[in-house]
C-alpha cells in the first residue's frame, strides 16, 4: 500500500475518533503521533499531585501500554497556619487533587506510593526560603524543589524502584543532541504551549538527570490537555484552578507566612527616598522585595513609588518614583548550565528571563567561575536579589544563575 492511501487512512481513523468525544483534529493527531515521540514500552514511574496535568499523562502512559507506577509526596505545610485556614484551590495538595490522584490510579491499575518527604523538604525548600527572606534578598524555592525534591528524590525513587523513566506533567521538553565526536548530550526547550511553559524553573536539572525524565505535555496545549481530560473522564469541576502559588502555607501570598516565621526579624522601620527623605514606615523587610510596587502603604502621589533596594543594616526601605531607577546589569551567582558552558571571560549573548513568563530580554553573559555578571542590552527596572536569571537561546534554556545585586 502507497504513503498516500497509509496517511487517507489514517487521516479517516482521526475523524472516526473525534466523534467519540475528541475535540479538535489536532488532539487526535497527537494521540496517534504520541507513540512515535515516547519511549518504547517501558517501566515508568509518574508522579501524581492529582491535578489534571499529571492525571492526563496517566492514561496516555497506561494507553502506550507502558508499565506505570505513581508516586506522591507528602511535603511540609505550615503547622503554624490559622486552625480554620483552607487549603486554596490553586495548592496542590488540596483534598480534591489527593482524591484524585488515587482514583485516577485505582481506575488504570497503577500502584500508587505515599511518600513522606515532609522533614527533607523542610530543610531544603522551606529553611532556605526564610533564611534568604532574612537576609534581605527574595528567593525562588520552585527552583530548588525541582532540583533536589521533584527530581532528586523522584529520580532516586525510580532508580531504586528499576524504572527507566521519570515521568511528570512538566511543560517542557527534552531532546537529545549528537556532538561531532558521537557523544549525545540532553538539551532542554521550552514547551509548545509558551503561555504555561514550566522550563524557567528546569535549568538546574543536570545531564543526567535529563536523560531520565520524560515531560510528555511539552509538545502539547493547555487547551488540548483539557480535551484529553474531558476524552478520559478525568473530573474536571467549573471551579478548578492551576496550582500557582507557593505550596507550603495556604495563603494566596507569603506575607502572613513570613510574620508567622521571622517574628524576630520583622522591625518595623522607615520607607525613605534615596536622598534620605522620609516617606513612610514599613512593617519588616522580609515583607518587602525590589521592585514592589503595590503595599507600600504610601498614596497621593502624582507618580507612584517602587522598592529600589532593601537596606539591611539600617533597616530601611528604599524607594523611588516608579520608572526612574533602571538596571544596567546584575552578577549572578550559582550559576548552572544545561548542555555547555561559555567561555570565562568572554562576553556571549543571550536572551534571558527574569521571571518565569515574562517577555524575554536580550544580553550579554560575562562568566567567571560559578558567577558572572548579565549586562541586558536595553535599562531595565531594579531586579529583586534571590530571583534568578534563565539564559536562552531561542527555544532551548542554555542555564541561568542567582541574581544579586546591580552592577
Amino acid at each position: 500500500m502507497g504513503n498516500e492511501s497509509m496517511e487517507r487512512i489514517r487521516h479517516e481513523e482521526m475523524w472516526e475518533l473525534i466523534g467519540y468525544g475528541y475535540t479538535t483534529y489536532r488532539q487526535v493527531a497527537i494521540l496517534h503521533s504520541y507513540s512515535s515521540h515516547s519511549p518504547s514500552f517501558l517501566r515508568i514511574l509518574l508522579a501524581m499531585s492529582g491535578g489534571i496535568d499529571s492525571s492526563v499523562v496517566a492514561h496516555l502512559l497506561r494507553e502506550q501500554g507502558h508499565e506505570v507506577l505513581g508516586v506522591r509526596f507528602n511535603l511540609w505545610t505550615d503547622p503554624l497556619a490559622p486552625a480554620l485556614a483552607q487549603v486554596l484551590p490553586t495548592k496542590c495538595c488540596t483534598t480534591q487533587n489527593i482524591a484524585r490522584a488515587s482514583n485516577v490510579a485505582k481506575k488504570l491499575g497503577i500502584p500508587l506510593r505515599i511518600i513522606d518527604l515532609e522533614q527533607e523538604f523542610k530543610e531544603t525548600v522551606v529553611d532556605p526560603f526564610l533564611e534568604g527572606h532574612r537576609r534581605g534578598v527574595t528567593p525562588n524555592p520552585c527552583i530548588g524543589c525541582n532540583r533536589t525534591i521533584k527530581f532528586g528524590k523522584l529520580l532516586a525513587l525510580a532508580k531504586e524502584l528499576g524504572c527507566d523513566k521519570l515521568a511528570t506533567g512538566h511543560y517542557a521538553r527534552t531532546a537529545s543532541e549528537k556532538m561531532t565526536d558521537g557523544s549525545e548530550r540532553m538539551v532542554l526547550l521550552e514547551s509548545i504551549d509558551k503561555k504555561k511553559d514550566q522550563s524557567y524553573y528546569l535549568y538546574g536539572l543536570t545531564q543526567e538527570q535529563l536523560s531520565s525524565v520524560y515531560f510528555p505535555l511539552g509538545s502539547m496545549l493547555k487547551t488540548e490537555v483539557y480535551g484529553l481530560a474531558e476524552h478520559f473522564g478525568i473530573p474536571l469541576p467549573d471551579s478548578y484552578r492551576e496550582s500557582q502559588d507557593l505550596c507550603f502555607f495556604p495563603e494566596k501570598t507569603p506575607e502572613e507566612f513570613l510574620k508567622r516565621h521571622l517574628k524576630s526579624s520583622m522591625s518595623a522601620g522607615e520607607i525613605t527616598r534615596q536622598n534620605g527623605v522620609v516617606v513612610g514606615a514599613h512593617e519588616g523587610l522580609p515583607l518587602y522585595t525590589v521592585g514592589q510596587r503595590r503595599g507600600l502603604g504610601i498614596g497621593g502621589l502624582k507618580v507612584p513609588l517602587e522598592v529600589v533596594e532593601k537596606d539591611t543594616v539600617t533597616n530601611r526601605l528604599i524607594v523611588a518614583d516608579r520608572g526612574s531607577v533602571k538596571t544596567d546589569a546584575v552578577s549572578l551567582t550559582d550559576i548552572r548550565f544545561v548542555a555547555w558552558a561559555p567561555e570565562s571571560g568572554t562576553p556571549l549573548p543571550f536572551d534571558c528571563r527574569i521571571r518565569s513568563l515574562s517577555p524575554k530580554k536580550r544580553g550579554e553573559l560575562t562568566l567567571s567561575g560559578s558567577g558572572g555578571v548579565f549586562r541586558f542590552s536595553s535599562p531595565q527596572s531594579p531586579q529583586a536579589p534571590g530571583q534568578s536569571l534563565v539564559l536562552y537561546r531561542g527555544e532551548e534554556v542554555i542555564g541561568g544563575g542567582v541574581m544579586g545585586r546591580a552592577v
